[in-house]
């Protein structure tokens, strides 16, 4: 029986691909079979990562741009095209939180930063239209069919305190994902589907001093986090990849517009 759940022959190029959530895509895309991209600002890890991906007998290249410049975006798009001929999928993983975009307890709630804001907005969502923009369209080109997977945020649909600029670019992220999925499907039929995955909490470099304390015990929003997720704890990076390969895989060539949370409950939990 056909394996309708592999990316063997599929090449997939991953925004965000030098990040923490980025290195496990990367990871499971590669085991899944696909072909990688590895876009990212960061050039000596996304070499280190497609290095290591090609030594282990897999198919990666580094590709060294910024989701917000499209000119550096086409350019990874060139080399793509030049080098394996075709893009089947795209992960927007590229995004999240930025200091100037946090409003704490002691600030002032009418003085909020507003650059700080846009960044984060422009990140979490320009970060995603924009690359979409540049490769969905040669998806649309050179591929018989193709499938985009944006990463949204528990943060999109329950108010998380502090993070209002990132949660608005998450917000607007699911938007866009039923959005685009309903124009593409309109204009070129099953050609070239969106979904969005929605993690709950994942320990990362970024959240990590937010959530646990330097000797490893939770922090007071670490706790309030645990007692929100049914599961009674963060997930593990790898747990995203599951999800991810589905909505890239032809098993789930019926799947658009749809946005699937990877949270152990968090979102449905009411508190009672």
């Amino acid at each position: 029986m056909q394996n309708r759940f592999s990316l063997d022959g599929k090449v997939i190029v991953v925004t965000g691909g030098t990040g923490i959530i980025g290195q496990s895509f990367i990871k499971g895309l590669t085991e899944a079979g696909a072909a990688v991209g590895i876009l990212g600002r960061n050039e000596k890890v996304a070499n280190e990562r497609a290095d290591k991906v090609n030594k282990d007998g897999g198919r990666a290249i580094a590709l060294v741009a910024d989701v917000l410049d499209e000119k550096s975006l086409n350019d990874a798009k060139n080399r793509v095209l030049d080098h394996f001929g075709k893009i089947d999928g795209l992960v927007n993983a590229a995004g999240g939180n930025i200091p100037e975009a946090v409003v704490l307890k002691e600030h002032d709630i009418f003085s909020m930063n507003m650059d700080g804001m846009r960044k984060a907005v422009d990140l979490n969502l320009w970060g995603t239209i924009i690359p979409t923009q540049v490769l969905g369209e040669a998806m649309v080109k050179n591929s018989a069919r193709g499938s985009i997977v944006n990463i949204s945020s528990m943060s999109s649909k329950r108010v998380i305190t502090r993070v209002l600029g990132y949660s608005m670019g998450k917000a607007a992220i699911d938007c866009y994902t039923q959005w685009f999925a309903v124009e593409m499907a309109n204009r070129h039929g099953d050609k070239l589907r969106m979904n969005a995955i929605a993690p709950g909490f994942f320990l990362t470099e970024q959240n990590r001093a937010l959530l646990t304390n330097p000797d490893g015990t939770y922090t007071e929003r670490g706790n309030l986090v645990l007692k929100q997720t049914p599961f009674k704890r963060f997930g593990h990076t790898d747990e995203l990849i599951g999800a991810l390969v589905w909505l890239l895989s032809d098993a789930s060539e019926f799947v658009t517009g749809t946005v699937i949370n990877v949270d152990g409950g968090f979102f449905v939990n009411s508190g009672v």
